[in-house]
This record gives structure tokens, C-alpha cells and sequence, in this order.
């Protein structure tokens, strides 16, 4: 064992020890959390507004400061990205990251002197959790890849931006700058299949250990590691056991990875977005990722089901309950306030706090009523190929409301098959079933024939690379939605 790796286990074990500390008090830590955020935006031009000085609890808070998203935040987001100070948060960002918006173009999302340290950290800890787990630090002595945005950065009005993960590789600690890779060079190329065609060459004669990225461009990668090479990733990188990835449930991809590595290997999940780094998985054996209430988020809670109703209930921590969909809201140290972050949670336990995300409150079919959610149509998926050799590349859901004829409506999976299934007809009704025993309003449909079963059309070969590149949206951290409740993307697939 080198001193790198010894060294390792000892840091893991104090963080584990500290983390344990906070999660065993849930919500006297977002309490304080709560507090500490409110007293310091007091003299904010937001605090002013919306009155925090009278502020002492949860419940005043959501009386006085409303539920917003990006668009209705932003007029005050204009101001920061102006150059004002104390807007959102006392003084002025360090960062924007930059997003891509779906209705108002670029968004801009500070980052604070109080913000930042909470991504990196998080990210750090969650290696040192599954140290702490696992007992496995060796890895640290091998080479890591991250696949990320560009690290170089522009400005605006003073203020340093770029895609988080660009910025995120600023703060790499320099005990990790040997290991890691691509190199600075390589990261900065902006075109996506320059780049991994890049980031092949640089690390395949390598050691990696550890690999992270989205799972569908790491995928990109790995194939284009065996088109190269010929063989399985895992012989390529003997070493490599460690995969991390967030943005999007691994489970679909399971099956194909396994094929393109040659082998099983851990895996660490992460929930982190430019808003706030939410949670990572603590624990190999354990459903969820360990919610972070310690690293200056408040968060609160409302029932997807009634999220669109005229007045929904915000909850807080100690209010949630196991396997309800939840809409998470947070309150951050980078001054987004009530701010509808889009994604849908629920949680796997109570004892600490684990969630997975469910999918996004904007992402879900309910064009008769039936409210299918990512989740849902992820796991039907994962049921329909386990213990089978079928393996899927990638997919998404849309209805067809006004099908051709006389027949009833239904819904349309376009999916692209890495090996098809010998009867498509048999997965279909195999996909149905597991969908209709997860959503009763989607079964009852069926069962009253307002809706057919559904439907599959094959998706050529890289078609969803095609679609995502004609969008301007491959590879970095753009995520192909599992499903829609319109045609937009099921128009563009179809010619394919």
C-alpha cells in the first residue's frame, strides 16, 4: 500500500466521522442551515424584498418567499449578472456557471465564496465515503479521468463563467493533478467527438483507475476505445474498478457497459447540477445517494401530484416520507431562493436521508391523465432485459395522440438497440406489463381502451448522437430527456 493510498483511508475515516455527526441530526442541521442563510441575506436586495428580517422558521419563509424557476428569478439574476452587488447574496459571485436554458436561452447560475467549496467538497467526499465503505484506496494511485466541459473560462462584467465542471477543474487538489487526465490541452477542445477521439489517444497505453463522466458519453468513449484497440475496456485498463457518474440513472446502461468493460465495476453515483451539489451514494450496498444538509442548501419538498395546484404544501426534512415523488426546492448559499430546481426525488430512507432522482416535473407523460415518470419507464426497461441478452444504447418516450386509422392512442419508445431482442413483439408487451404494474392510471387506461399498448421504433445505430449533435447539445453535461409529453423530439427521430 503506498503513503497516497494509507493516507487516503485515514481521511476517509475523519470525514466519515463528521458526516455521520450531521446526518444523525437531519433537522436541527437544516435548521441551522435555514438560520445562517437568512441572517446572512438579511441586507440583500432580495432579503429587503421579501422581508428576512421577520423571518424564524420555515413556515414564515414560505408565506413570504413564493416558489420560483429560472424565469422568475431571473430579473434579479439580470442585476448580478449586471455587475450590482448584493442582489441574491451579500457582495458579488466569484462565477456564473453557464447553462443551456429551454426557454430563455443561457442561464446564468452564481457561484459564491460560500457555494463553491460545497461542490468540491462534495465530490471529494463521496470518493472518501466509498473509501470508508469499501476499504478499496489503491485506486487513488492509478490514473482518473473526468470527462468534462472546457475548463476555459469567460467574463462577464468582471465575473469568471463557464460550465461547472469547467470551472470544477480549477479546483482540482494537486495531489490528484498527476493522476488526472485528459490533460489541460485536451479538455479545452470544445467540439465533443474531437474530443474524446483526443482523450482516447492520450489515455489508452494508461493506467486508469478510476473513469467519470454522463453514462452516455463515457459510452462514447469506451466505444471508441474498442474500435481502436479491439478489445474490452477492461483489458485495455486492467486496473480500472471504479466508474462515477451522475446526471442520469446508470441502471439502463448497466447491461452495455458490462459488455464494452468485460467485467462489473463499482460505481458511484452523484446528483450534483450547477445550482448545488444534492447528494451522493455513501454506501455500495444501500438504494439512494445520502442527501447533503450540511452544505449551505435548505431544502423543502412538495408533492409532485400537487405540485401545479393553486397553494402546495412545502415541506420540510422532517416531514418526507419514503417512496413519495417529490419536487425538491432549495435555498442556497449562492442566493437562489424557494428556486424550483425541475428535478423530482423520492426518498429511500429516512435513517439517513437517501434519494434517487425520479426525473424532472417537466419530463413525464400525462396526455390522458396518466402521469408516467422516468423512473417508471427506466425500471420497466431494466425489467424487460434482465436475464436476457438484449441490450439497449439509449431511449426516450413520447405519446402519439392522433395515430394513423382507427386505432386507439399509445405510447411511442424509440430505442436504439445494441442487440435487439429476437421478438420485439414479446419485449413490447414485456415493457407494457412492467409499466402498467408500476402506474395504475396508465393499467386502467389500458384496461378501459382509451389507450393501446405500446409501441416500439427502432432508432438506427448513433441515431440519438445525430439528434443530440443537431441540437447543438453533445456531449459535455446535456442529458437526453427519457420522456415527453409532446412530439418534439419523437419528429426529428422519426426521419432519421
Amino acid at each position: 500500500m503506498s503513503i497516497k493510498s494509507f493516507s487516503a483511508k485515514i481521511f476517509a475515516a475523519y470525514i466519515q466521522r463528521q458526516i455521520n455527526s450531521w446526518a444523525a441530526k437531519p433537522v436541527e442541521t437544516q435548521q441551522k442551515v435555514f438560520k445562517d442563510l437568512i441572517k446572512k441575506a438579511a441586507e440583500t436586495e432580495f432579503g429587503k424584498d421579501h422581508n428576512f428580517d421577520k423571518i424564524s422558521s420555515p413556515g414564515e419563509f414560505a408565506k413570504r418567499v413564493p416558489v420560483r424557476d429560472y424565469e422568475e428569478l431571473k430579473p434579479y439574476v439580470e442585476k448580478v449578472v449586471a455587475g450590482q452587488k448584493d442582489i441574491l447574496w451579500p457582495g458579488k459571485p466569484i462565477y456564473f456557471a453557464k447553462t443551456s436554458g429551454t426557454t430563455s436561452g443561457a442561464k446564468y447560475i452564481p457561484l459564491t465564496k460560500e457555494s463553491m467549496p460545497t461542490h468540491i467538497d462534495a465530490a471529494r467526499n463521496a470518493i472518501l465515503c466509498y473509501i470508508s465503505d469499501t476499504g478499496k484506496s489503491d485506486f487513488v494511485d492509478g490514473k482518473m479521468i473526468f470527462l468534462q466541459g472546457s475548463p476555459e473560462l469567460g467574463e462577464k462584467n468582471g465575473i469568471k463563467l463557464g460550465r461547472l465542471s469547467g470551472i470544477a477543474a480549477h479546483y482540482v487538489p494537486g495531489y490528484l493533478q498527476r493522476n488526472r487526465m485528459p490533460s489541460w490541452e485536451t479538455n479545452c477542445i470544445e467540439d465533443w467527438e474531437t474530443k474524446v477521439d483526443a482523450v482516447v489517444e492520450e489515455t489508452v497505453k494508461e493506467d486508469m483507475s478510476v473513469i467519470s463522466g454522463i453514462p452516455s458519453w463515457v459510452q462514447m468513449y469506451f466505444e471508441r476505445l474498442q474500435a481502436k484497440t479491439g478489445k474490452k475496456v477492461g483489458d485495455i485498463f486492467p486496473n480500472f474498478n471504479l466508474f462515477i457518474y451522475g446526471g442520469v440513472n446508470f441502471e439502463p446502461y448497466r447491461a452495455k457497459f458490462e459488455s464494452l468493460i468485460g467485467r462489473r465495476v463499482d460505481s458511484i453515483e452523484l446528483f450534483p447540477a450547477s445550482e448545488g451539489f444534492f447528494a451522493f451514494q455513501d454506501k455500495q450496498d444501500e438504494k439512494g445517494m445520502l442527501l447533503q444538509l450540511d452544505s449551505g442548501i435548505f431544502y423543502e419538498f412538495i408533492k409532485a401530484d400537487e405540485f401545479y395546484s393553486e397553494d402546495p404544501e412545502r415541506l420540510t426534512i422532517g416531514q418526507v416520507e419514503l417512496d413519495t415523488n417529490y419536487v425538491m426546492i432549495i435555498s442556497t448559499s449562492a442566493g437562489l431562493w424557494a428556486y424550483n430546481l425541475g428535478d423530482t426525488v423520492q426518498f429511500t430512507s429516512l435513517k439517513p436521508y437517501r434519494v434517487i432522482v425520479s426525473g424532472r416535473i417537466k419530463h413525464f407523460i400525462s396526455a390522458f391523465g396518466e402521469h408516467v415518470i422516468a423512473k417508471e419507464v427506466e425500471h420497466a426497461m431494466q425489467e424487460a432485459t434482465s436475464g436476457t441478452k438484449i441490450q439497449v444504447s439509449e431511449f426516450t418516450v413520447a405519446p402519439q395522440i392522433t395515430p394513423e386509422g382507427e386505432q386507439l392512442p399509445f405510447h411511442e419508445w424509440f430505442i436504439e438497440f445494441e442487440k435487439e431482442p429476437e421478438d420485439l413483439e414479446t419485449f413490447a408487451v414485456a415493457l407494457d406489463k412492467s409499466l402498467q404494474q408500476q402506474n395504475s392510471y396508465y393499467q386502467d387506461l389500458i384496461a378501459g381502451k382509451i389507450l393501446q399498448r405500446l409501441k416500439i421504433t427502432k432508432v438506427p445505430r448513433n441515431g440519438f448522437q445525430q439528434y443530440m449533435k443537431s441540437i447543438g447539445k453533445l456531449g459535455g453535461q446535456n442529458k437526453l430527456p427519457r420522456l415527453s409529453n409532446d412530439r418534439k423530439i419523437a419528429e426529428v427521430l422519426e426521419k432519421l
